[in-house]
């Protein structure tokens, strides 16, 4: 028995040691790859460093003359004025602004200045000096957004509402999702800017947004003329019941001069003054707001800010070249 335990000792040592063999060549191979990948990098960035190094003093001088060329470029190319103006178009009209501003562009980039001079009423060396045009979303507070989204809720249905979050919607909003954009304008002419806007008034006045404001100011007529006999119906309704008040006054005091000889029970009529009265306020309310939409919207674009009457020259590189 002593031999079986014994044997069975001598087994157990064994596997032991076959076991720490096998994690000692594991971690072993583990370096080995872990050495031969970093010498892989490192022969990598040594092949990649390897003609900066050879070509240093190239590099340097061409890098050197580059900054020089373009910095007397800079100092010899005339500056650039540029200027903005905040508008809020209507019916749907930022569209066509936003297909003007690259048609604009567009003109600039293929040196069709008799158009330019076209569209923006000015002569055509002033049109030589437009350089670019571009639109932004104009000034937003985290209100406006917030409102913005709600009103996209609405509009969608209910089961994607669910799945669209508020972070996920401002990601996601293209330009066009504003009510209010920045119109920015660069020359080399620093007194053209005033003169551009007359341009842009146009782009407003389509036939498309013509169309949706026949369309809303004949809504609203439509609803005023429903509104106005509401209120005509309301008014008769409150006649009759005056009458019926005056009727039933009149009658009791007939009944209290008549009292001691033959008393008589006068039972009231239920009438609705207060509830038509509710009603009317609520129809002229409704009318009132008709009446400040038609006023307020009268036009197809506001102008929150012009051009200014003389451009700022853009001296950060990014407004200069790009």
């Amino acid at each position: 028995m002593s031999d079986n335990l014994s044997n069975k000792s001598n087994n157990e040592e064994v596997d032991l040691g076959q076991l720490f063999n096998a994690i000692g060549r594991l971690f072993e191979n583990l370096f080995k790859f872990i050495g031969k990948l970093l010498k892989s990098i490192f022969e990598v960035l040594i092949i990649a460093l390897k003609p900066i190094v050879q070509n240093f003093k190239l590099i340097v001088i061409s890098v050197t003359a580059a900054a020089a060329i373009g910095f007397a470029i800079d100092k010899i190319s005339p500056p650039i004025y540029s200027s903005d103006m905040l508008v809020q178009p209507y019916f749907q009209s930022k569209y066509k602004l936003a297909n003007n501003v690259d048609y604009f562009n567009a003109l600039i980039a293929s040196e069709n200045y008799s158009e330019l001079s076209r569209i923006f009423d000015i002569d055509s060396t002033s049109a030589e000096k437009l350089v670019e045009f571009d639109m932004k979303i104009g000034p937003e507070t985290p209100n406006d957004l917030l409102f913005e989204y709600n009103e996209y809720l609405k509009e969608i249905d209910t089961t994607l509402a669910d799945e669209v979050t508020y972070e996920e919607y401002i990601e996601n909003r293209d330009i066009l999702s504003g009510e209010i954009f920045l119109i920015n304008a660069k020359s080399k002419e620093n007194d053209i800017f005033l003169s551009l806007e007359n341009g842009f008034r146009k782009t407003f006045e389509n036939e498309y947004s013509k169309k949706l404001k026949r369309i809303r100011d004949s809504t609203i007529l439509i609803r005023k003329a429903a509104l106005k006999v509401e209120l005509r119906r309301l008014d008769s309704l409150q006649n009759i019941y005056f009458g019926i008040l005056k009727a039933e006054s009149e009658s009791n005091k007939l009944s209290l001069g008549m009292e001691g000889m033959f008393p008589l029970q006068q039972e009231r009529i239920p009438t609705r003054e207060y509830e038509l009265f509710q009603e009317e306020l609520k129809v002229r309310d409704a009318i009132i707001e008709l009446d400040r939409e038609l006023i307020e919207e009268s036009v197809y674009y506001d102008v929150l800010s012009g051009f200014e009457e003389v451009g700022n020259e853009a001296k950060d590189f990014e407004n200069r070249y790009f």
